[in-house]
C-alpha cells in the first residue's frame, strides 16, 4: 500500500520534471533532485535516523556527502511549494474515489495556519558562538480537512518574517466555491480583501487590532450551539461595500486563555446559518492535529539541519509523507467501515509503525523494478487496489486508542531544593504497599 501511494504521490520522473520546471539557479548534474527527495523521505518516515545515515546506506550515491549537503541547502522555496501542490493534485482524485464527507456541502474548505520550526543544532560556523537559539525558519500551510491533505505550502527562510506577509502568495489560489478559515492572526484588511477579490468565502476570527469598521448593524440573536449563545450583525469596512457578517459566540465555559466571547468575521451567504458558521470554525483546530502528527509521527523537525533551506526541505518532505499517510488512513478506514462503528479511526502513528517495520523487508523480497505499475492507472483503479490491500491489514493493530479527558493537576510552588530532590522508585512502591487498607 505504501509503495503504491508513494509512486502515485511523488514518482521520481515527476519530481525531476517539477525541478526542471520550477528551478531558478539550481541545475541537475550527477545528483538528481528525485534522489534528494528520496533520501529525505527515508528520514521523514523514520526509516533512517538522519540524512547522513540515509546517504551512507544508499547503494550508488553518485556524489560525495559534501555535494549532497550542498544540494540540500540550496533548495529553492518555490520548488518546495510546487512539490506540495503537485503531489496533492495527484492524490486528490484517489482520496475522492475512496469517499469523503464534506464539512460544508458545495464548498471546498481550506484551513490556513503557520508552523515555526524549533531551534536547530549550531553546527554551522556562523552559529557556533551564538548563545541564543537558532531558528531555521517557518512555513504557512493550506490544509483541506475533507481530504485530510495539505494542498499548498509557502516557506519563509527568515524566522522573523511576518506570517501576514508570507501568506499572501497562497491567497492567489483562492477561487469561487472555496471557504477559507484562519485564526485571528490573519484578520487583516489585506488578507480578507484578497480572499474577497478571489471570490472565495472566509471565516476568520476577529483580532484585537482588527481592521477599522465604518458601519455596524444591530445585533440579532441566532440561538444556541453546543458551546454557547450565538449572535450576529452586519459590518462594513468601506462605504458602499457589500456587508460582511460578524458572529459573536458567548461561551458557556471560558477558553484556556480565559476568553468567554469569540467574534468571527465571514462573507458567507445568508443561506449558511450563523450557528453553522460557529460550528464550522471549530473544525479549524483539525490543522493543529495535522501539525501534531507531523511532529510526533514523522520526523518533520530535523534539528541537525541548521541551514534554513535544508530544514525547510525536511519539513516539506514530511508534509508529502503526511499526505501519503492520510491516503493510507482513508483506505484502511473505508476497507473496514462495514464491520466497525462510524467513529472508528485508523491511527497515523500505528500506520507509520507498520511502514517502518515492513517496508524495507518487502523491498528486499521484491525489488522495485518487479512491482506492478498500478500507480500509473486511473484514480478509481488505484483506489480499488488500495482498498483490496487494506482489507488484509488487521484493524486492531492500527486502531486509534481513545483516551478520556485530561485531569487538570494543580502546580504548587516549591523551593529549589524540593524541585531538585530525588527518590528511589522501588522504595516508594514498597512503602506504599503497607499503607493500603
Amino acid at each position: 500500500m505504501a509503495r503504491l501511494a508513494l509512486e502515485r504521490a511523488m514518482p521520481a520522473a515527476w519530481i525531476d520534471e517539477v525541478f526542471e520546471t520550477h528551478r531558478q539557479r539550481q541545475y541537475p548534474r550527477e545528483l538528481l533532485f528525485s534522489t534528494v527527495v528520496e533520501l529525505m523521505s527515508l528520514v521523514s518516515l523514520g526509516l533512517r535516523p538522519s540524512l547522513h545515515a540515509a546517504a551512507r546506506q544508499m547503494d550508488h550515491l553518485p556524489v560525495s556527502l559534501a555535494a549532497l549537503y550542498d544540494k540540500v541547502r540550496r533548495t529553492e522555496p518555490p520548488l518546495l511549494r510546487a512539490l506540495v501542490q503537485g503531489s496533492a493534485q495527484r492524490l486528490e482524485p484517489v482520496v475522492s474515489a475512496l469517499g469523503t464527507a464534506p464539512c460544508l456541502p458545495g464548498w471546498q474548505v481550506r484551513i490556513i495556519d503557520g508552523n515555526h520550526l524549533p531551534a536547530s543544532e549550531k553546527r554551522l560556523a556562523p552559529l557556533r558562538n551564538q548563545r541564543a537559539a537558532a531558528l531555521p525558519g517557518h512555513s504557512l500551510v493550506v490544509y483541506d480537512p475533507d481530504l485530510d491533505l495539505v494542498t499548498d505550502l509557502a516557506v519563509c527562510e527568515d524566522a522573523y518574517e511576518s506570517e501576514r506577509t508570507g501568506v499572501l502568495p497562497l491567497l492567489d489560489s483562492a477561487r469561487p466555491g472555496q471557504l477559507w478559515m484562519a485564526d485571528r492572526h490573519f484578520c487583516t484588511r489585506t488578507i480578507l480583501q484578497s480572499l474577497q477579490q478571489g471570490r472565495a468565502d472566509f471565516i476568520v476570527r476577529q483580532d484585537a487590532r482588527h481592521p477599522r469598521i465604518v458601519h455596524e448593524g444591530p445585533w440579532h440573536d441566532r440561538g444556541r450551539v453546543e458551546t454557547g449563545q450565538v449572535l450576529e450583525q452586519d459590518i462594513r469596512l468601506d462605504e458602499g461595500q457589500a456587508p460582511w457578517r460578524r458572529i459573536e459566540l458567548r461561551l458557556d465555559r471560558p477558553t484556556e486563555s480565559g476568553e468567554s466571547v469569540l467574534w468571527l468575521w465571514s462573507n458567507l451567504p445568508a443561506t449558511i446559518d450563523a450557528r453553522q458558521i460557529a460550528d464550522l470554525y471549530r473544525r479549524r483546530w483539525r490543522i493543529e492535529g495535522m501539525f501534531q502528527r507531523l511532529e510526533s509521527v514523522l520526523q518533520s523537525e530535523i534539528r541537525s539541519l541548521g541551514h534554513p533551506r535544508a530544514a525547510l526541505l525536511g519539513f516539506a518532505v514530511a508534509v508529502l509523507a503526511c499526505n501519503l499517510l492520510a491516503v493510507l488512513k482513508r483506505s484502511v478506514e473505508q476497507a473496514h467501515r462495514e464491520q466497525f462503528p462510524e467513529g472508528w479511526e485508523a491511527s497515523p502513528y500505528h500506520l507509520a509503525v507498520q511502514v517502518r517495520s515492513r517496508y524495507e523487508g518487502m523491498l528486499v523480497a521484491l525489488p522495485v523494478e518487479h512491482w506492478p505499475t498500478w500507480a500509473d492507472g486511473s484514480a478509481s483503479t488505484l483506489a480499488q487496489r488500495l482498498l483490496e490491500l487494506a482489507r488484509h491489514i488487521k484493524p486492531g493493530q492500527v486502531a486509534t486508542s481513545k483516551r478520556g479527558p485530561k485531569v487538570k493537576k494543580t502546580r504548587e510552588w516549591v523551593d529549589g531544593a524540593a524541585a531538585r530532590a530525588h527518590v528511589s522508585t522501588a522504595r516508594v512502591i514498597e512503602a506504599s504497599k503497607g499503607k493500603r487498607p
